[in-house]
């Protein structure tokens, strides 16, 4: 049976940063990974020569921002992208409005205006809401005092409907009010031409990580913690649970003796929800050259409603939509040709016969990988911002939980994940850990292993 100091459980972003630290700091570690790769949600396909990142795609938001700091520090470089968290404008759009007819300028601007307008509105109405109230409450209240007409209205609504399937991976009424609070965005976004699962793999490098290792219990005691796997048993003093929120609430992994509420708690009140992405390849580009996104209004967009222009990344007109929430899992079942089928005939609703058969496809379906069960949390009804916290534990001083479902100010990102291994390591050492040692301890290994 192998004993470490510590065992790490999941080697996403959480997990690697928590186990390169805790290396760092000279720990014994060791990963458990049940996936035949290190990544977890950042996954990387590079098979046609160039990348597609078929789980996370972006940073957020580079000002003050760590993560941003860490991939500039390593020199993994970037394209600036900025309307990954579905804005309504602050780039170069083209939309269409319900009868799938192309918006003028003054059109575009004054939906634009409409979408601002609501959103300031409901800053003061979340504030107002009562338990139990969901985003879907608080949205109609405002829209009914708008005195707009109905299409208008269904504009801005059908906005605030994807928003909240793209944010969160859920239905409108199934998020909490205040679900969305910490959506905001501090400078811009970048996505990743080389693809983003080089900042795990790169921290990764030189760990003790054991691949297609499916951890299946996990027994703490006063003298530490047993973990189960296929290949046998291993033991340490800490164990980091950095395994996705949807692992946990299936019951995936069994915990004994139970975990107490204060965590199991957090694990039955968030949501998991579920974010795919088709990605399409076309023969010519249809759309106009500056174009960031293409985005359709009312019902021409009531189930493919966004298309993001990620041409730049391989060269090839190439447009990025995605199927979220209850549309998301339905997608889940249905076969590739069916969806991509289902996406061009949309696309031909709006740009006619311009729009070619695609040459390459690519599509995701989070909801029935069995290492995630999802894509991201979020805050259900019932559940609150302080759950996210709440869930890292720590539990009798032994089990500890990683993940972006445990970062309270930054859920459902890469950041909140790296943020939340980190904090896991700071607890199990009893001190602080400068996160830009990181980048500078990373460096120092490719170099010597360079040398």
């Amino acid at each position: 049976m192998t004993r470490v100091d510590t065992i790490v459980i999941g080697a996403g972003i959480a997990g690697v940063t928590c186990a390169r630290l805790l290396a760092d700091a000279g720990q014994s570690v060791v990963v458990l990974e049940a996936r035949d790769r290190i990544g977890g949600r950042m996954h990387t396909d590079r098979s046609a020569g160039f990348a597609v990142d078929l789980g996370a795609s972006w940073i957020h938001g580079i000002d003050d921002s760590p993560l941003w700091n860490l991939v500039h520090a390593l020199g993994i470089p970037t394209l600036e992208f900025t309307v990954g968290s579905f804005q309504p404008g602050g780039r170069p759009m083209e939309l269409f409005d319900d009868t799938g007819a192309p918006m003028d300028a003054d059109s575009s601007a004054r939906w634009v205006a409409d979408v601002e307008s609501a959103d300031r509105a409901l800053v003061d109405e979340i504030a107002r809401s009562g338990p139990g109230d969901t985003y879907l409450d608080v949205t109609e209240r405002v829209l009914d005092r708008t005195g707009w007409d109905p299409q208008r209205i269904d504009e801005v609504r059908e906005f605030f409907r994807h928003r909240v399937e793209e944010q969160c991976g859920a239905w409108i009424g199934d998020l909490d009010a205040h679900g969305l609070d910490e959506d905001a965005i501090d400078g811009d976004e970048v996505i990743f031409p080389r693809g983003y699962d080089e900042l795990p793999r790169r921290i990764a490098h030189g760990l003790d990580i054991r691949l297609s290792h499916l951890v299946t219990r996990v027994s703490r005691s006063g003298s530490g913690a047993t973990v189960t796997t296929a290949q046998g048993d291993f033991q340490a003093d800490h164990v980091v649970v950095a395994v996705p929120l949807g692992v946990l609430k299936a019951g995936a992994v069994e915990f004994e003796p139970a975990l107490p509420d204060h965590v199991a708690g957090p694990i039955g009140r968030l949501g998991m929800g579920v974010f795919n992405k088709v990605f399409l390849q076309f023969p010519d580009r249809f759309w106009a050259e500056d174009s960031y996104v293409l985005r359709a209004l009312g019902e021409p967009g009531a189930h493919w409603h966004s298309w993001y222009d990620v041409s730049a990344i391989s060269g090839r007109p190439t447009l990025l939509t995605f199927a979220a929430g209850p549309f998301g899992r339905h997608v889940q079942t249905m076969a590739d040709d069916e969806v991509v089928a289902d996406v061009v005939l949309a696309l031909r609703r709006l740009y006619g016969e311009a729009v070619g058969d695609p040459v390459a496809h690519r599509v995701t379906r989070w909801g029935h990988d069995p290492f995630s069960r999802g894509s991201y949390s979020h805050i259900a009804v019932g559940a609150s911002h302080r759950d996210h916290d709440a869930l890292a534990g720590p539990v009798d001083g032994v089990l500890h939980f990683a993940g972006e479902a445990t970062w309270g100010e930054e859920p459902a990102t890469v950041g909140g994940a790296l943020y939340s291994g980190h904090r896991a390591a700071e607890r199990i050492t009893g001190r602080t850990i400068d996160l830009d040692d990181l980048a500078k301890n990373v460096l120092e290994r490719e170099r010597r292993g360079s040398d």
